[in-house]
């Protein structure tokens, strides 16, 4: 039931596939279980289509909007693509879709003071023209890719040696999910790996027009559904490199749904283990601070700045996608401890 998804092919033109999709969509019979029928009756209360000239059926178009209407349109798109990152990025069901499409639709009327009652058509063209413009999660893991090979040292090479070191270096990874940490030899650093950093970075916080400050407070504090999006494409990434020579991975709901679950819960796991010392939201805000200095340094300047370290590590073994483990209750009381001792150490180096 996602439209958003297009894979790793971000930009690539699905406009006719997505046309398909529509078609299909307000042609099939409703048949199937309550949920289906619930989903179908609620997108198909008013048909996608107008009468053309000879009477027959022509699909909807942001251009068959007056200017407002488009205008707001528009502005919803940008709402709802942020409501998909912070809010639900794998959306279960065609429900869930609309609903960000109406949430969207209403802030974007709330911004512009007006009021332009919200049409199922209407609703269908935030959905669809989200779909079609930007593919969210794809551009995110586009942008991943080339961060996260370049970051953990992925390279591209036939030779048996390098074939290898990709291979063990993926697997290593993947191991209880190693990438998650600043220090994924040590395990140290839970949440920390600076991947993180640079995909908040790339992604929302690039220049003064992109989505982390134009619609600031979707990302402020940045939910956890946002990180555990950010760890799902990154971890998608590292399976490409899972045979030594890299492989495109459809960054796909049926594929990674169940791995960014996983994520969101052992983020939440995390976040009320460690509540008394509010590590993740300490994580979270320290990851807004440098993406909006980022953000700023680069609208005053005109050079482009790269945060991002190559690291080469040796590391340890795998796991598929769908069968990572959360993390057990030892792993945050070690994060715990860690922050306790650098609490300590800083207390003790100010008093110096």
């Amino acid at each position: 039931m996602d439209e958003t998804e297009n894979g790793s092919d971000y930009g690539a033109d699905n406009t006719a596939d997505d046309h398909d999709e529509v078609a299909k969509a307000s042609s099939t019979p409703v048949v199937g279980t309550k949920r289906q029928l619930e989903d179908s009756q609620l997108l198909n209360t008013d048909p996608k289509f107008k009468k053309g000239p000879n009477g027959t059926r022509q699909r909807l178009k942001a251009s068959d909007f007056d200017d407002i209407t488009k205008d707001l349109l528009t502005t919803a798109t940008s709402i709802y693509r942020c409501l998909v990152v912070t809010r639900a990025p794998f959306p279960e069901t065609l429900i869930v879709e609309t609903k960000l499409a109406k949430d969207a639709w209403r802030e974007a009327s709330n911004m512009a003071e007006l009021t332009i009652q919200l049409t199922p058509s209407l609703v269908k063209m935030v959905r669809l023209m989200s779909t079609r413009t930007s593919h969210v999660r794809g551009e995110l893991k586009t942008k991943m890719r080339v961060l996260t090979a370049s970051f953990f040292g992925f390279r591209a090479s036939r030779s048996i040696l390098a074939i290898k070191a990709n291979r063990d270096l993926a697997e290593s990874l993947k191991e209880g999910s190693c990438f998650v940490f600043k220090d994924w030899e040590m395990k140290r650093g839970i949440y920390k790996t600076e991947l993180i950093q640079s995909a908040v970075n790339d992604m929302w916080f690039t220049n003064r027009s992109d989505e982390g400050i134009v619609y600031a407070k979707y990302f402020d504090p940045l939910p956890v559904q946002t990180i555990a999006l950010i760890l799902t494409a990154i971890e998608c990434c590292i399976d490409e490199w899972m045979t030594g020579v890299k492989e495109d991975i459809k960054f796909s709901s049926v594929a990674y749904s169940p791995v960014y679950l996983i994520h969101l819960n052992s983020l939440q796991r995390f976040e009320e283990r460690t509540a008394a010392y509010k590590l993740l939201g300490k994580i979270g805000v320290d990851l807004l601070d440098i993406a909006r200095y980022v953000s700023d340094y680069l609208c005053r300047s005109s050079s482009k700045l790269t945060f991002i370290k190559r690291m080469h590590a040796g590391v340890d073994p795998l796991m598929a996608a769908v069968t990572i483990d959360s993390f057990t209750d030892d792993v945050f009381d070690d994060a715990i401890r860690e922050y306790e001792d650098e609490a300590r150490e800083a207390q003790e180096g100010g008093g110096d």
